[in-house]
């Protein structure tokens, strides 16, 4: 039988007699299309597209010069004609997976960790997949695509079919075969279906296993890991609300435990710290290490001894607003609302905080006042114990740091006033309660406020204003001094 078409969606049919048996395929190309009938091009097509199918495609052997002309009538195979994730992987050595995994990801270094299932039954499929020890250079590139390879029984399809890793796992190498796909199916096609939706469900399952096996078996390999990829599955709980709390447990932290200088603290860690009656995990988020290491926010922690998390990466206060709980814990920012330590709070200390608020009642109204068009609120506080005063924003107000970023970035950030908090042991408090100069009353209540946004890493409006009441009541004190 031949079947013939001119590829315009109609066919003819007609039986023949053939001498063989056996089919003959025969393309006619059209005009400008001749690329194709190059040697280089054909084999090219045929190493991407059916590399690992099972059956050999033969091709002419090439000649080079007339001592090899004889050679053109000799056939070679043109495919490697086999798939090592189709192999049992008792036949497979770790220096297979480490050589696959440089072909696949296009990669030269080592892999950190790989995955090889095969799954039977209502579905079909193959996964291998590589955790990459280093970023690649287009991580962070949102026009790039990620992801990792789809075959449909070993016929390649697509790279990069990103709706089979979500985008939290785009660093992730690797294969999927299915034999339950159509072979033409499109990325318009993976994005409606369900044998796709299963597929990314376990992919998922079983990178997340790998990571929870490396980050408990061989904490080195992974403080590697972490380095290279940290900020992107810190994107995870924002994304994955299903495996939120198996991300959670897979995030590290800076913390005041011991001062560590990286990220190298779990929660679990931190839950196995925690004192006797504390029922929250404390965090603060900030610009830099530095930044938030030497929060005045930190203080009264440190003081009782309460061990604070630290966040100092661009990504870290949006995760955070995802991340409301670990482990039937409540997270809560140590720069945000009504400091309540419960249980763990000195009943001593609170009483003199209460009373200090009665004492200062007129002093924090006249601060207010002065600051009105730039704090919400200014109030006394107890986190404090070595600063005279300190910005905080209300429990599910964006962080100063977050409305910066947005800034710098272009966005237009809500206008959200801060609160004011003042320690009413501090020297400078207690000086300004007995103030009696205007003038210099609302000298030293700006300077309050615009040293608070200097330690939460904020902008001045006007700094120029700043210096010149900082030298103007330097200049006052050293005349009473002399």
């Amino acid at each position: 039988m031949r079947w013939e078409s001119a590829g315009e969606g109609e066919y003819t049919l007609e039986n023949i007699e053939r001498p063989a048996r056996g089919t003959t395929v025969t393309l006619h190309l059209r005009e400008g299309e001749d690329d194709l009938l190059e040697s280089f091009r054909v084999r090219s097509i045929i190493s991407k597209y059916s590399d690992h199918i099972s059956l050999p495609v033969m091709m002419r052997k090439e000649g080079e010069g007339e001592e090899d002309a004889a050679a053109s009538d000799e056939l070679e195979a043109v495919n490697k004609a086999s798939a090592l994730w189709a192999r049992s992987k008792n036949e497979i050595s770790d220096e297979d997976y480490r050589e696959f995994y440089k072909h696949v990801a296009h990669d030269f270094d080592e892999t950190l960790a790989w995955a090889h299932n095969q799954v039977e039954g209502t579905q079909s499929y193959t996964t291998l997949l590589y955790v990459p020890k280093r970023a690649p250079f287009d991580l962070w590139d949102r026009e790039q695509r990620h992801g990792v390879k789809l075959y449909v029984k070993r016929v390649y399809i697509m790279d990069d079919a990103e709706q089979l890793m979500p985008n939290y796992l785009r660093f992730v190498r690797g294969v999927v075969d299915s034999d339950d796909l159509p072979l033409n199916i499109s990325r318009e096609i993976l994005q409606q279906n369900r044998q796709i939706d299963t597929i990314r469900a376990a992919s998922v399952k079983r990178v997340l296993t790998m990571l929870e096996h490396m980050a408990t078996d061989d904490k080195e390999k992974y403080a590697e890991f972490w380095n290279s990829f940290g900020n992107v599955l810190k994107e995870g709980p924002g994304e994955d609300f299903a495996n939120k709390e198996r991300i959670a447990k897979l995030l590290r932290f800076g913390s005041t435990h011991e001062e560590s200088q990286g990220q190298d603290v779990a929660l679990d860690d931190y839950v196995a710290r925690m004192k006797e009656g504390q029922d929250k995990i404390y965090y603060l988020t900030g610009e830099s290490r530095k930044a938030v290491a030497n929060s005045p926010h930190l203080q009264v922690f440190r003081k009782q001894g309460i061990e604070v998390l630290l966040l100092w990466d661009r990504v870290d206060e949006w995760m955070m607003s995802f991340l409301n709980e670990y482990d039937g814990k409540q997270m809560e920012s140590v720069a945000k609302g009504d400091l309540d330590l419960g249980e763990l709070e000195d009943a001593e200390a609170k009483e003199k905080t209460e009373q200090a608020a009665k004492d200062y009642a007129d002093l924090v109204a006249k601060m207010k006042d002065l600051l009105a068009d730039k704090v919400k609120e200014v109030r006394v506080t107890h986190r404090l114990t070595d600063s005279p005063s300190c910005l905080v924003v209300e429990q599910h107000d964006m962080a100063m740091s977050m409305q910066k970023l947005l800034r710098q970035a272009g966005h237009s950030v809500p206008d959200v006033q801060p609160v004011l908090e003042i320690n009413p042991e501090h020297p400078l408090v207690t000086g300004l309660n007995a103030e009696s100069d205007e003038a210099r009353f609302a000298d030293w209540t700006h300077v309050l406020f615009d040293q608070a946004m200097l330690a939460e890493g904020g902008q001045l409006e006007d700094p120029a204003a700043f210096v010149a009441r900082i030298n103007d009541l330097l200049q006052r004190a050293d005349a009473q001094t002399n």
